[in-house]
């Protein structure tokens, strides 16, 4: 998948800049209700915005408001308004609001369109509880819009693969997809997301309290119809109807999606001599490829690559930046292979191995990796221990943080002498840059610069990274949790909720961290219930407790156990837990009772929210502010910098 665009998509999705409430937090799923609520036995199809037993319905076929949300499973802020959905849910309730969805895939998300016909498969094969589990996989997984995590997500819903699979590749129900957008563009719903409640259009990643008040007035009006003799089952129909015809100035139209326009500055991106090259160093045009061997859209462009050699020659060199992206597990032990290849026979080894990694793809497991070592003549005994103790993992992880300073987060990533070109494109693609770009080098060597220095004398003017985003946070409080070094230098303050499932994600990544760094930094944890968690409060109060009884160390046994149980965080839940324990129960009862540390919890909050933090995970690092659940890298970079500063 060209995951650069996502980085493009954030920008794109319309109206999305009118969405308030950041989306790092996505629970949809068993903790926001009846998820297998009655749906069935309504065919709503002559409202002027159809329901039908084919569309994905969460609520009761009967339930006086109806929100149907048009979104796309690559929009940034499709996902953003996910945890605005779950509040709507817990709110409301599957008697009084059903939520109805439509496909809208937007033609520059080029990752979206299979994603919603393999939706639209799951739904028609195995229901609505399916549906949604693969909603939600894709959604908290939005930049691996894969063909692999397609098949691993549909696994996950519980359908029947066989069936799946021989439905999904004859596109049996893609047609569900056209429908969907045809009926869109038929109500001007053009981007994404948008939503019409009973009709009553609602544009952009609002909050809560924009569809609260949509939501409450037309429960009135239902009442209203009800009252009037309107059958419960007739409602959804009479008030669309209704609402279609109102005047247009009620409610702000949809307008086109349309795509930013292309990134066309030069960025400064720098070639050391230990990155692989295919090409005279003396080339006229650079092309940095950042890339990985487990990602196929990066085997998609391997032709692409070498109809470009072969067109331009000695005019042109690749040079190789690995990323591996977190998602792809065999991605980090093949750039350890490659880089092994590298070290022991140069820039020819490098290639040989290249090329044999992305034939073997996608089988990559170790005995695979043997077979290349072999073919490329490398002892596999010393790529083994390369790959079990890290080897050139310095090297792969700064190529990594280069990758995010220019904003390449995708694979593959390609800088032609300093300009973005992003995915798996065509020849033609490449071609149209590098004739610019061979243009303009040409003019270079003609007002005298050596050819050996034209990509230097380019990346003179090359734009570079942003400096880090910093917040200003007070030092943690003494009684603050903690682990790592006590005296550190570096600190780093995770903002956090115990409902978020994002938070618990990046668990893994915390201990990482305190295995990397060890005694180097301290970990200080913030609570910062999110408002639309009703669980979190209490169980932030309860690890406080468990802290105030028995210590910094049971604070963090508490701590593991709330994110291991995540699905289940009330209150007899939470008295088992402190049974285990071995706290005192009946202080533990009386301070959740009495909200004895709710004070203290709302403290937390309150620093986060002065310093312009309200989504979690977040992260303080010596004032460096990490937002979500990042990878290793990016925190890794932070720290770094952090402690090359603290000397």
């Amino acid at each position: 998948m060209n995951k650069g665009t996502a980085i493009v998509g954030f920008f794109l999705c319309f109206m999305a800049g009118m969405g308030l409430m950041w989306g790092i937090d996505r629970s949809k799923g068993t903790a926001i209700g009846p998820e297998s609520a009655s749906v069935g036995g309504l065919d709503h199809s002559e409202s002027p915005v159809p329901v039908t037993e084919k569309d994905p319905i969460w609520g009761n076929a009967d339930a006086p408001v109806t929100i149907v949300e048009i979104s796309d499973f690559e929009c940034p802020f499709c996902s953003r308004v996910g945890p605005t959905m779950d509040q709507i849910k817990k709110t409301y309730g599957p008697d009084k609001v059903r939520i109805v969805w439509k496909h809208q895939p937007l033609p520059f998300h080029k990752a979206a369109r299979p994603v919603h016909e393999a939706a639209a498969t799951v739904h028609a094969l195995a229901g609505n509880d399916a549906f949604w589990k693969f909603h939600d996989k894709a959604f908290a997984n939005q930049r691996a819009l894969t063909e692999e995590n397609i098949q691993a997500w549909a696994k996950e819903s519980g359908v029947d693969m066989a069936k799946f699979n021989e439905a999904y590749k004859a596109k049996k129900y893609a047609a569900k997809v056209d429908e969907d957008m045809a009926m869109a563009t038929k109500v001007g719903a053009t981007g994404t997301p948008a939503f019409r409640i009973n009709g009553v259009t609602l544009v952009g990643a609002q909050p809560f309290e924009k569809f609260k008040e949509v939501i409450d007035a037309q429960l009135g009006e239902a009442q209203k119809a009800i009252a009037a003799g309107t059958p419960k089952d007739r409602v959804y129909v009479e008030l669309s109807k209704k609402n279609a015809t109102a005047a247009p100035e009620a409610a702000a139209p949809d307008k086109p999606a349309e795509p930013p326009p292309p990134d066309t500055a030069v960025w400064k991106v720098p070639v050391f001599n230990d990155d692989p090259q295919k090409g005279p160093k003396d080339a006229l045009v650079t092309i940095v490829e950042w890339s990985e061997f487990q990602c196929p859209f990066c085997k998609r462009v391997l032709e692409t690559g070498k109809q470009i050699t072969d067109t331009y020659g000695k005019d042109v060199r690749i040079v190789w930046k690995d990323n591996p992206l977190p998602f792809h597990p065999r991605a980090k032990p093949t750039a350890v292979l490659a880089r092994h290849a590298y070290k022991v026979k140069g820039d020819d080894g490098f290639w040989a191995a290249h090329d044999a990694l992305f034939e073997s793809q996608p089988k990559l497991e170790d005995e695979d990796l043997k077979a290349v070592s072999e073919k490329i003549g490398l002892p596999w005994d010393a790529v083994k221990a390369a790959i079990d103790g890290n080897k050139y993992m310095d090297k792969i992880d700064a190529n990594a943080e280069l990758a995010q300073d220019v904003e390449a987060r995708g694979t593959p990533h390609f800088f032609v002498n300093g300009r973005r070109l992003s995915g798996a494109q065509p020849f033609d693609a490449f071609k149209k840059l590098i004739d610019e770009e061979l243009g303009k080098a040409k003019a270079l060597v003609a007002k005298g610069i050596p050819r050996s220095k034209v990509y230097e004398e380019i990346m003179k003017e090359g734009k570079e990274p942003p400096p880090p985003e910093k917040k200003d946070v007070a030092k943690p409080d003494a009684d603050s949790p903690w682990k790592g070094g006590a005296a550190a230098k570096v600190v780093i303050q995770e903002f956090s909720d115990y409902q978020c499932p994002f938070c618990k994600r990046v668990e893994p990544t915390m201990d990482e961290i305190k295995k990397a760094y060890g005694n180097k930094v301290k970990i200080v944890w913030r609570d910062l219930p999110l408002p639309f968690h009703q669980d979190a409060p209490l169980a932030a109060e309860a690890c406080r407790e468990a802290m105030a009884q028995k210590g910094n160390d049971t604070y963090w046994k508490c701590h593991a156990h709330l994110f291991e149980n995540q699905q289940d965080l009330k209150r007899p839940a939470l008295e088992k837990m402190a049974t285990d324990l071995g706290l005192d129960m009946a202080k533990f009862k009386a301070a959740l009772d009495n909200r004895t540390h709710k004070a203290r919890v709302e403290r937390d909050t309150k620093i986060g929210n002065d310093a312009g933090i309200s989504g979690t995970p977040a992260f303080v690092i010596n004032g460096y502010y990490i937002s979500g659940a990042q990878p290793f890298p990016a925190f890794k970079k932070a720290i770094d910098r952090a402690l090359k500063e603290a000397k």
